[in-house]
């Protein structure tokens, strides 16, 4: 299953997916930068800046290391909602794609949008895109 994250909200998106994921299938998700994340542009940056500022006091070069690009940023999301620490959650894991743009290889074929995570639907005018909060967080793709 192929499915095109223009304007698809994040949280939905990645539900959608972890269920199918569960079930068996392999998803890959094409134009990751353009996946909305709800809510106000400042308060989504407070976040994430909050997220980046969590290190190691010993030694803050050990880590822990954090995510910026958008399609990590998207897989890890789908992650959280896959239970990870048993195989079956590894497992579906594994089948997770997600791609910056579309791929030569995904160009031709029939991509699949999903009305219920569709930006339209929000009821808002207050939401990101990955692809912004990744340049924030100083992500070069």
């Amino acid at each position: 299953m192929i499915i095109d994250g223009k304007d698809l909200v994040l949280g939905r998106l990645a539900s959608f997916a972890a269920k199918r994921l569960l079930e068996g299938e392999r998803v890959t998700v094409v134009n990751a930068e353009q996946v909305v994340i709800s809510g106000r542009k400042e308060a989504t940056f407070d976040a994430y800046d909050a997220w980046l500022e969590i290190r190691n006091l010993t030694n803050p070069r050990k880590g822990p290391f954090h995510l910026k690009r958008p399609e990590d940023l998207v897989r890890r999301t789908v992650r959280r909602m896959l239970p990870f620490d048993k195989p079956r959650g590894r497992g579906a894991y594994g089948r997770l794609r997600a791609h910056v743009g579309v791929p030569p290889e995904f160009a031709g074929k029939e991509m699949q949008t999903l009305p219920e995570a569709s930006l339209e639907r929000l009821g808002t005018r207050r939401f990101i895109r990955i692809g912004a909060l990744s340049k924030h967080l100083g992500a070069r793709f």
